[in-house]
């Protein structure tokens, strides 16, 4: 990383690009060019010009904006050049106490950034075009099934307390839009289940991630979203504290507060280990159904044990996929032959 020269930041949003370049960490230009795939076309080649150095001593950088970086991945990618995306909360703590913002203050943070973590930046790398596809499907599944029970718990609650004409009318009308949600949902499910399937990569993770007892392909898909295939986190630590799964203690001086979990979490990760950990301490006479009936009986608080079997869990999945192996008692390996994924919708929800 010694060799690079110049940082770029970029602060994207839906109309335009602000760009601010840094030499070192002197400023150089700040330019603001519209989002489309013409103008970034024509940008990026005039800040490597201006610059006078190849993209080996050029680096940038811009934050997780969803759809509206897409048009400078891509170009960036197709010029073989190096970039980094970060989170915008990684990059706020970063630089202290900070006051105001606006776009082109956004990009000079965010080049900054880059200058002051130039010895430990982490590059981009893509994912296969099947993880995007896995990923697209698995967030539409999601919103659907947000909206299934925005239109069904009310109307289960209003028919269960009030038993009324008007709470039957209300069942009714929206019977036709609650079955055609279920119908995509499970649309869904079924692509997904087809790409996992006519993948092998993809197959064999899944195979051996839903061997853990408690974790289902619903899990499984996310965390290899999450990791890009355990690429970008490959620590089941780190991924345990990226999942808001790890307790952190509070002490100062003579006063020491209680471990707790932090509220910098993956919400949506954290929510399916939560369902992972119910399923495998209700099954009965499982390790850590016995595991969790334990602790609890030496008086530790439920809660905190329920953590520690997510927890485990997560441990459990890193450890398989580190060593190629299944998860069993006695850890034996996976056979040569890759098992095809045979599994239904409704039995893997978790």
């Amino acid at each position: 990383m010694k060799n690079l020269k110049y940082f770029i930041g970029i602060d994207i949003s839906k109309n335009k690009l602000d760009l601010v370049i840094l030499k070192d960490y002197a400023l150089l230009k700040h330019e603001v060019i519209a989002n489309t795939k013409q103008d970034i076309k024509d940008a990026i080649p005039r800040i490597k010009k201006l610059c006078g150095q190849p993209f080996s001593k050029m680096v940038f950088g811009f934050e997780h904006t969803g759809f509206y970086g897409n048009y400078l991945v891509d170009f960036l990618l197709k010029k073989r050049a190096q970039f980094v995306i970060e989170n915008a909360s990684q990059i706020r703590s970063s630089l202290g106490n900070i006051r105001g913002k606006n776009d082109i203050v956004d990009a000079l943070r965010i080049a900054q950034y880059l200058y002051r973590n130039r010895e430990h930046l982490k590059f981009w790398e893509p994912k296969r075009p099947i993880i995007d596809q896995l990923s697209a499907l698995s967030t539409l599944r999601t919103r659907l099934i947000t909206i299934q029970k925005a239109l069904t718990t009310p109307i289960a609650e209003g028919t269960r307390f009030s038993n009324t004409t008007s709470a039957k009318q209300l069942k009714a009308l929206c019977h036709s839009s609650i079955e055609a949600v279920s119908k995509e949902v499970k649309k869904i499910n079924e692509e997904i289940s087809i790409l996992i399937v006519g993948d092998s990569k993809l197959n064999h993770l899944i195979n051996i991630i839903t061997s853990v007892p408690g974790v289902g392909v619903t899990t499984a898909s996310q965390i290899i979203i999450t990791t890009n295939e355990f690429k970008t986190i490959a620590n089941g630590k780190k991924f345990a504290c990226y999942a808001g799964v790890v307790p952190f203690l509070k002490s100062s001086g003579i006063v020491n507060g209680k471990a707790r979990v932090s509220k910098m979490a993956n919400h949506k990760m954290k929510s399916l280990l939560h369902l992972c950990a119910l399923a495998a301490v209700r099954t009965k006479n499982s390790e850590l159904n016995v595991y969790y009936k334990r602790k609890v009986a030496e008086g530790k608080n439920k809660l905190a044990v329920f953590n520690a079997v997510r927890n485990k869990i997560v441990l459990r999945i890193f450890a398989c996929v580190t060593n190629d192996r299944l998860y069993s008692n006695s850890h034996q390996s996976i056979s040569s032959g890759i098992r095809s994924l045979v599994r239904s919708s409704t039995n893997n929800v978790i």
